[in-house]
């Protein structure tokens, strides 16, 4: 009886994502997004160890910033939305290389033409992460030969436009089960904690020691980066 009993609570709880944590409460408007990373497809030469593997996702009111950075090379990608200055940049480094391309009004940041002419469509299925309630949506990737993918997402964080400059900008609420598709290669994020915490403006400004670069530049060195 008592491993019955123990048996389903394991199954209760794996089924409303226990394990995701929530460190904040809902519906607050400053803090981090912890996600963990899984790769899937073709990273050229790069085992996938060194990759990151986790994404730090920083909020504040409308401002947002993504961070994925690996322990090998200093090297990463960072992509930076802050609506109030007109910033909207993606930054990425490798080693002694640091460069950015400053995002124009109606871009989506670069590296993900690959999910080009997306198709989002909504479903009613719901679900809890981190214990937040979530939606579902269903995205149809034409250069993946109209191959669906799921993605999850919450209204219970407050984050005005959390998708601007994303493939995802028509979902009105926060992604907590994503992707996205660089190249040839998935990658697939799923949150794992949510903190609320006081986040300084200062991390919302433009880098300096990054040196700027036309779309087609940045958009080569992040196929050299997912490629060595």
């Amino acid at each position: 009886m008592r491993f019955s009993y123990i048996l389903f609570i394991a199954v209760i709880f794996a089924i409303t994502g226990f394990s995701c944590k929530n460190k904040g409460g809902k519906y607050i408007n400053q803090g981090e997004i912890h996600y963990n990373i899984d790769y899937i497809g073709n990273f050229g030469l790069m085992p996938k160890e060194v990759l990151p593997r986790n994404l730090i996702v920083s909020f504040k009111n409308n401002k947002i910033l993504f961070e994925m950075i690996s322990s090998f090379g200093n090297s990463g990608i960072l992509n930076l939305a802050n609506p109030d200055k007109g910033i909207f940049d993606t930054y990425c480094s490798l080693f002694t290389l640091k460069y950015f391309y400053a995002v124009q009004p109606g871009e989506q940041f670069p590296g993900l033409e690959a999910m080009k002419d997306i198709v989002i469509k909504k479903t009613e299925k719901t679900s809890i992460i981190c214990g937040f309630t979530c939606k579902n949506a269903e995205v149809i990737v034409p250069s993946q030969n109209n191959k669906v993918y799921e993605i999850w997402y919450t209204n219970e964080i407050n984050i005005k436009n959390p998708n601007t400059a994303t493939p995802f900008s028509q979902i009105d609420g926060v992604l907590m089960s994503f992707f996205f598709l660089l190249g040839p290669a998935e990658v697939h994020f799923e949150a794992e904690t949510v903190y609320k915490k006081e986040i300084p403006d200062e991390t919302f400004e433009r880098r300096q020691k990054f040196i700027r670069v036309s779309r087609e530049d940045i958009d080569k060195f992040i196929n050299k980066m997912i490629s060595l």
